[in-house]
């Protein structure tokens, strides 16, 4: 049954991805739009929307991953990839009519992978203290 358990695996590890490419597919499109409604209006709002999306986004690559014994080695290459994707996001808004590129918003895109890879982290470390399966 060697073949059967190969190919459950394949599937749990493609389900696993799931989150983050609904993630990544809602953030992508609202890049594409001009404007987006209800958008927070304080000073600097888009910063803490970028690091917060972000952050989320970080958490679940690092839930596709899976790869929580690599600790800190996974939190940097998880903030990697996001800090990577958050740059072609930029580019990509910067030819979206209405919408701009800013270094400081993949700063926040930066910053939210760090610590999104981090919760993720620190929460798989503190369920296995607590003898709940991660596999």
């Amino acid at each position: 049954m060697k073949g059967e358990r190969g190919a459950r695996e394949a599937l749990v590890g493609a389900l696993r991805c799931v989150p983050m490419l609904m993630i990544v597919g809602v953030s992508w499109y609202l890049s594409s739009q001009p404007t987006v409604e209800m958008m927070p209006s304080f000073w600097n709002a888009d910063k803490l929307v970028h690091l917060v999306c972000y952050a989320g986004l970080a958490f679940w690559v690092g839930y596709a991953v899976h790869c929580h014994r690599c600790g800190w080695a996974m939190v940097a290459l998880v903030a990697v990839l996001v800090s990577l994707y958050g740059v072609v996001d930029e580019l990509h808004q910067s030819f979206t009519p209405g919408r701009d590129s800013s270094v400081l918003d993949w700063l926040a895109d930066t910053v939210g992978g760090v610590v999104g890879a981090s919760v993720y982290l620190l929460l798989v470390r503190m369920l296995e203290r607590r003898g709940v399966g991660t596999k």
